[in-house]
């Protein structure tokens, strides 16, 4: 239409009736662009939660063994392969999920695997001989080079970029932050691992660490011990640590290993996380972890290969009795739906005392503070942060979450094809079981909402990159150590044996939830057994 000439009524209701349909169709396709798919994995915690009922049909089958396992996470894959180690081979693990591995489990899509709990190992210390035999079995550790340090296989160490964060609106290198922070703050960081590199070293008049892995050889003077009776936040408070960027990593990093942060763990353990690891068996690799793309699967899969037709999975077990001569268990077949009865001269229950405490009914784990965890595996267009590098681990100064690994990071061919990303949220709070429900009670969309509000605080734009989503809520995810839970009269309770044929391993036991404790747990039970 030439300038200066008018529409008539007609047209211009032509016009805008046109225009609506087209303004519709433009919004339609930015929300269509915007649309990916959503999905919800999780624990089959709706068979758990028939030990309440325990509405099982009578046994119909009966098997014997001479040792049974209960629960197929590393502390029961350990302990079949130490039984394995001597030479036992009379034995059967039963599992209630239809895979092994427990928190060390893994998902898969088209273009990447990826950690459903557990995702990386940090290197054993030189005294841990029995992690460093399985590395060798696992090809980790290839042996040593002429200086006696370790040799081990470069593509299951982290690649640089080891970690980064995302701190006042820029990224920077190692999670420490650094860049703009005051020199009181530091002062105070340096200040706080000094003191930590001081209690790493530290050892009693007997000659043991007062930290250590596994926590079973830490000093047990009760000096020591005190520690383990306040919070981690009364301890930094009593020694005048109280930068902001200083709590806010401690915060980070007990929420990281423990599920809570430091007003709720004690002190012993706040302590431990950064003391207890020596860095003492290898010059070279130092400051590096292992880790794989479906994380710690990948162990679980090498300790898997010593349960070969001996396990069973969907069994779950919800009784218990205890003969003169040998233990009689009842396990749910929850395939051919199907009661069956497992005759065993002994039992170990590698199961968490949530679980023991419905099986056995003299058992308590009130005190046990389990910490919910939300995983979300993320697949993103490979265009997803621009020129700026992904690395392994990712995180977000003063962010709720826990930030996110790059599941690909390790693969060669990182850079081609979409991304896959899994993102780490622990429910921190002072009461797990109500944070429990809140994490069930979420769907789809609130999950969504949730994640993206996190990680719109370093990239605003991921959702015009993002083409699925999936959700793993686990609702017991992880023991939290809590003042009193490592060293506590329930804790050494829930420890012993009953009448020598039955056992117990988990890491709720030693009160901090790492694959060392679980795979020593398992070591330590067979001991026992045998």
């Amino acid at each position: 239409m030439k300038s200066g000439e008018k529409y008539n009524r007609k047209e211009f209701l032509t016009t805008i009736f046109w225009g609506g349909i087209a303004l519709s169709f433009l919004q339609y396709c930015e929300k269509k662009a915007k649309s990916f798919l959503l999905k919800i994995t999780g624990t089959n915690s709706v068979l758990g939660h028939r030990l309440w009922a325990k509405d099982f049909p009578k046994a119909s089958e009966e098997i014997k063994t001479q040792f049974l396992i209960v629960g197929g996470g590393i502390s029961g894959l350990s302990a079949c392969r130490a039984l394995s180690k001597k030479g036992i081979d009379d034995f059967l693990m039963l599992e209630m999920e239809d895979h092994l591995g427990g928190n060390s489990s893994n998902g898969e899509n088209k273009f990447s695997k990826f950690p459903l709990g557990a995702h990386y190992l940090p290197l054993p210390n030189k005294e841990d001989l029995e992690v460093i035999e399985f590395l060798k079995e696992c090809g980790i550790y290839l042996g040593d080079d002429e200086n006696g340090d370790p040799i081990l296989d470069d593509y299951q160490l982290v690649f640089p970029q080891n970690e980064r964060l995302f701190y006042k609106n820029s990224w920077q290198n190692d999670i420490v932050p650094q860049k703009g922070i005051s020199d009181e703050a530091k002062n105070e960081i340096s200040r706080f691992f000094k003191l930590m590199d001081g209690y790493r070293e530290k050892k009693d008049t007997q000659g043991k660490y007062w930290f250590t892995i596994p926590i079973e050889n830490s000093s047990r003077d009760q000096d020591i011990i005190q520690m383990e009776k306040i919070t981690f936040k009364g301890f930094l408070t009593a020694h005048s640590f109280t930068s902001e960027e200083l709590l806010w990593l401690l915060d980070y990093s007990c929420r990281d290993d423990y599920g809570l942060g430091i007003e709720y763990v004690s002190a012993w353990a706040g302590i431990h996380y950064f003391a207890g690891r020596k860095n003492n068996w290898s010059k070279k690799y130092k400051d590096q972890v292992f880790t794989w793309p479906e994380g710690n699967a990948r162990l679980a899969n090498h300790l898997s290969k010593y349960t070969k037709d001996k396990h069973i999975v969907n069994h779950l077990v919800f009784d218990v009795k205890l003969n003169e001569t040998h233990v009689e268990v009842l396990s749910f077949d929850n395939v051919q739906k199907k009661t069956k009865k497992i005759i065993a001269d002994k039992v170990l229950f590698a199961t968490p005392q949530f679980v023991n405490e419905r099986i056995f009914n003299n058992r308590r784990a009130d005190n046990f503070n389990y910490v919910p965890w939300l995983l979300t595996t993320i697949t993103l267009k490979n265009e997803f942060g621009g020129d700026e590098e992904l690395a392994w681990d990712n995180v977000i100064y003063g962010s709720d979450g826990l930030g996110y690994i790059d599941d690909k990071h390790q693969n060669i061919d990182q850079n081609m094809g979409e991304k896959v990303i899994t993102y780490y949220k622990s429910f921190s709070s002072d009461n797990c079981k109500k944070a429990r429900r809140k994490l069930y009670d979420l769907k789809e969309n609130q999950l969504r909402d949730l994640v993206l509000n996190d990680l719109k605080k370093a990239h605003p734009l991921i959702e015009d990159f993002i083409i699925e989503m999936q959700f793993h809520k686990i609702g017991h995810a992880m023991i939290a150590p809590v003042p009193n839970q490592i060293f506590g009269a329930e804790t050494e309770t829930a420890k012993k044996p009953i009448d020598g044929k039955i056992f117990f391993a988990h890491t709720d036991l030693s009160g901090i939830s790492i694959f060392e404790e679980a795979f020593h747990q398992g070591i330590n039970a067979v001991k026992q057994m045998v």
